[in-house]
């Protein structure tokens, strides 16, 4: 009889340490780019992605975020990952803005046996045969936002474009994406550097091929320095822009001001889209930074949000990937820009749309969504990945 209510009062001593170690919140390894030219990417990532897990939890689950700034730089990248996983113990990564880094640092994730789900880059190299099972990308594959801009271009009737892009993973992936839809000629195409500042000899460049349209990708900090010297070179109201939506985010678009009227841009999403999770993220998100998001602030929200539906189907073990990858297939989340599925090779299939940038009553510039131009749109990688 003793024995029993010892033990029984042993078992009841025991189970608050149980329901505290259910509770330990799970740690996210948001390792994005804070600083430099692309700062701002990372930042509206990380500020919308904890916005998503304000109050601590998502999908009801405690998380705690360890945040870290990547410099744009793989090696410093690689060594926070490793810090994390090693010491931290940390088997569930997001964060990465730029393809160079996201491809530094996901073979260290994904070897490791943890789980990396992207909100920003989607590099061809890990959407094939080599993707992976632990592997997600909720934003896009680098591909098919240049896609769009390739057909988008279509539409708009330009038959002779001239190509740019900085020479790193996603501008190649870029120049292929929009080559891959464009139905025209290509006068001209050059590779930039990632830290350019000075664009005068691709505007030289242009000037001679004569296109009817420019297509370029500059993320952030390069798109501002980009628009600004095709206005001072004088290439704004004759030879257009077409876009896809790194290149004239609502940063760039409040940084370089009516040089960007008529300019075309393609996007999965904008912040005028009319549905109910869109109104009430850009509305929190405004409230809480008193700024407009970017498309990386909507990815890294529904990123988040992704994440918590995971976590709520696993039961928050993040430790047992395939519980964890059967509950993240399925996309049960509402995502900011409307329909969203993963693919075969665990990246969207999504719709794309045209958005032009124009001046409203208010005298106020703004993108204004115009025309729908992909539909359930997948990427070109899929059919050779085996998972």
């Amino acid at each position: 009889m003793a024995l029993t209510r010892r033990a029984a009062l042993a078992s009841a001593l025991a189970m608050p340490m149980v329901a505290r170690a259910q509770a330990a919140p799970v740690k996210i390894g948001l390792v994005t780019t804070l600083s430099g030219p692309g700062g701002y990417l990372g930042a509206d990532i990380r500020d919308a992605f904890m916005l998503a897990a304000d109050g601590g939890k998502l999908g009801g689950v405690p998380v705690q975020v360890l945040v870290e700034d990547d410099g744009l730089k793989p090696a410093q990248a690689k060594q926070t990952v490793n810090r994390f996983l090693k010491s931290e113990g940390v088997r569930l990564f997001t964060g990465v803005v730029f393809s160079n880094v996201l491809e530094a640092v996901a073979p260290d994730v994904l070897d490791d046996g943890a789980i990396y789900v992207s909100p920003n880059a989607g590099p061809s190299s890990l959407a094939g045969k080599n993707c992976n099972a632990n592997y997600y990308v909720v934003s896009w594959q680098n591909d098919t936002l240049h896609e769009s801009a390739g057909e988008n271009a279509n539409r708009l009737g330009y038959k002779k474009m001239f190509l740019l892009a900085p020479n790193y993973p996603a501008g190649k992936d870029a120049i292929t994406g929009f080559k891959r839809f464009f139905k025209g000629e290509v006068v001209g195409e050059s590779y930039t550097k990632l830290d350019q500042t000075d664009y005068a000899p691709e505007m030289a460049n242009i000037r001679a091929a004569n296109p009817d349209a420019v297509f370029q990708f500059h993320p952030g900090g390069l798109g501002i320095a980009f628009i600004r010297q095709y206005q001072q070179a004088g290439l704004v109201g004759k030879i257009p822009m077409v876009l896809a939506a790194p290149s004239l985010d609502s940063t760039i678009l409040g940084a370089v001001g009516e040089a960007a009227i008529g300019m075309d841009v393609t996007s999965h999403w904008n912040s005028d889209f009319d549905n109910a999770a869109n109104k009430a993220f850009v509305a929190a998100f405004v409230a809480k930074y008193q700024r407009l998001p970017t498309v990386y602030a909507s990815q890294g929200y529904d990123t988040a949000l992704a994440i918590g539906a995971a976590l709520q189907g696993s039961g928050g073990n993040v430790k047992d990937p395939v519980a964890f990858r059967k509950a993240m297939l399925p996309a049960n989340f509402q995502s900011v820009r409307g329909k969203f599925k993963f693919g075969p090779n665990q990246h969207p299939v999504q719709d794309w749309f045209g958005l032009r940038v124009e001046k409203g009553a208010d005298g106020k510039l703004a993108l204004v969504t115009k025309t729908r131009v992909l539909t359930d749109r997948g990427d070109a990688y899929s059919e050779t990945c085996k998972i």
